[in-house]
């Protein structure tokens, strides 16, 4: 089962070494979050366009607190796009 130690589980110092940043780390934390939200609500209606869980989840945990984990065992990459130029 999965150790639930709050926001001190996984160090957030590990978490920005994976981020580069707080700010790109809150983002994406919360872009992943959102997504595994929407595929809880979605599994009772059939539909499975999000993916689940990457990691082992414990009932009472927060979508927040997986995406967290799933950053730190580095289950989940980041990529910068860059903004498109006009010519």
């Amino acid at each position: 089962m999965a150790n639930l130690d709050g926001i001190t589980n996984p160090p957030i110092d590990d978490l920005l070494d994976k981020s580069g940043s707080k700010y790109s780390l809150v983002l994406y934390a919360a872009k992943r979050a959102r997504q595994i939200n929407a595929y809880y609500s979605q599994l009772g209606e059939g539909l499975l366009e999000y993916v689940g869980p990457l990691v082992e989840t414990n009932v009472h945990e927060k979508p927040l607190s997986i995406a967290l984990r799933e950053i730190n065992h580095n289950l989940l990459t980041i990529e910068n796009l860059e903004p498109l130029t006009e010519k």
